[in-house]
């Protein structure tokens, strides 16, 4: 009896993840983590995917990341932050890397406790991002979008016990 109330309750509460954030709809959750900045909690981050993910295939598949906020955040230095982790993994140009800022700029608004900002990277495509929920910015560049992921997926990441645990401890195999 008991094990049945809480499948049923697993069952409203993912329901209702699945309602808040459509961009999750049939996706798992893969691996999750928190980003401590020191000692602070800056946010923790979940990857969703319909397949497991791998660490040499993660820029093949098609996965969520969900960022939920623990504190204010101006979007302009999310923005900023991003690029430069995304230069971490290539060289980008300077006209490049102003055009992306320009798109992250206008996809990362000011953000607060609480608040989330979903990437979904489309292989090959592009990444459409999402702010609670709502649909807020797709940028059509594949390059973009296998860098922008890359921040937290790729090898070259500045947080690789971050990634392994995004990875679910696939990270080095």
């Amino acid at each position: 009896m008991r094990r049945r109330a809480v499948l049923a309750m697993l069952a409203v509460t993912l329901g209702s993840l699945a309602m808040a954030a459509p961009e999750l709809t049939g996706l798992s959750l893969r691996g999750q983590g928190r980003m401590r900045y020191f000692g602070l909690s800056i946010y923790d981050i979940r990857l969703w995917s319909a397949a497991p993910v791998s660490a040499e295939r993660w820029a093949d598949l098609p996965l969520t990341l969900e960022i939920e906020y623990a504190r204010s955040l101006d979007g302009g230095e999310i923005a900023k932050r991003s690029l430069k982790e995304m230069r971490r993994q290539a060289d980008i140009s300077d006209a490049q890397a102003a055009a992306w800022l320009a798109e992250m700029q206008a996809a990362f608004p000011d953000v607060k406790a609480g608040d989330r900002i979903s990437g979904s990277h489309e292989p090959g495509v592009a990444a459409q991002f999402f702010v609670n929920g709502q649909p807020r910015r797709r940028v059509a560049d594949a390059t973009f979008a296998r860098l922008f992921f890359g921040i937290w997926l790729s090898p070259q990441t500045s947080e690789p016990a971050l990634r392994q645990q995004l990875l679910g401890g696939h990270a080095g195999r």
